[in-house]
């Protein structure tokens, strides 16, 4: 079993607990849940910003721990005063060490759009990423089935989420062509052996929907990797661990940014 298996079996034990302890109606009270969301996808694209969505990770499965003791409230801010077009928060907790309380920390001190960064199997996450103040979930195509993942697209659509659909190939890419989306990304990590190429997203550039926002995500660790990867097509660039390696993320993020920045005048 890899490493995506063992997250996907484990995600159906969590989500089955966490529906008898947090039964859906409880969720639907939550003040959240019919707040109207921020978009990500014009947020990715406006010209005032940067294209990057500033994670927050405390580990993972091939790093370890990477920042334990981040504070979400000054990383988000930070972030998102640095010139990042939106956040996306890690809520996985036995393997990210994230939780569904980053959320809502980071929704509390800021507008922008927030992507619930999770594996999702099931309708319960995508009510559960509208009740703690998410705009948009991640659908990980290696993770569900074409069918599941465009019913789980739809349902999350019904609730006014938008959708970020992640492939690491052609032929995830080929086989969702049909999904209900507006951002696809291509994850330069394989979630099978956590390898990391950004090749990945250059030779997959040609085959992606040109009426999406198109997404980078992993990998990053230069403004000038940024530069290239625009020219292949990508608006969005998902970045976490080039940050969150530093004890202040949110300081390396504006560095970087400014870097960027002149790089692109």
């Amino acid at each position: 079993m890899n490493i995506l298996d063992k997250i996907i079996a484990h995600k159906h034990k969590e989500v089955a607990e966490r529906k008898s302890l947090y039964p859906v109606k409880l969720l639907e009270q939550s003040i959240f849940f019919s707040s109207p969301t921020v978009s990500l996808k014009k947020y990715v694209q406006r010209k005032d910003k940067s294209g990057i969505i500033a994670e927050i990770k405390r580990k993972s499965p091939s790093k370890g721990t990477i920042n334990s003791n981040v504070s979400i409230e000054r990383t988000s801010i930070g972030y998102m005063q640095a010139g990042a077009s939106a956040l996306s928060i890690l809520t996985d907790k036995e393997f990210f060490g994230g939780s569904s309380d980053d959320l809502t920390m980071a929704r509390k001190f800021n507008f922008c759009p927030i992507l619930r960064k999770d594996f999702i199997v099931d309708e319960y996450q995508i009510v559960e990423a509208k009740s703690i103040g998410a705009d948009a979930i991640l659908l990980i195509a290696a993770a569900l089935p074409v069918k599941r993942l465009n019913e789980l697209a739809l349902f999350a659509k019904s609730l006014g989420l938008e959708i970020l659909m992640e492939v690491h190939t052609a032929e995830e890419l080929t086989s969702n062509h049909e999904a209900e989306v507006d951002l696809v990304g291509v994850n330069n990590r394989d979630l099978k052996t956590f390898v990391v190429s950004l090749e990945i997203s250059k030779k997959l550039a040609p085959f992606m929907p040109k009426e999406k926002v198109l997404i980078s995500e992993s990998g990053i660790d230069s403004p000038a990797a940024i530069v290239e990867l625009r020219k292949h097509g990508y608006e969005g660039f998902l970045m976490g661990e080039t940050f969150m390696k530093h004890s202040r993320p949110e300081q390396a993020a504006k560095d970087f940014i400014e870097e960027l920045n002149q790089l692109t005048k």
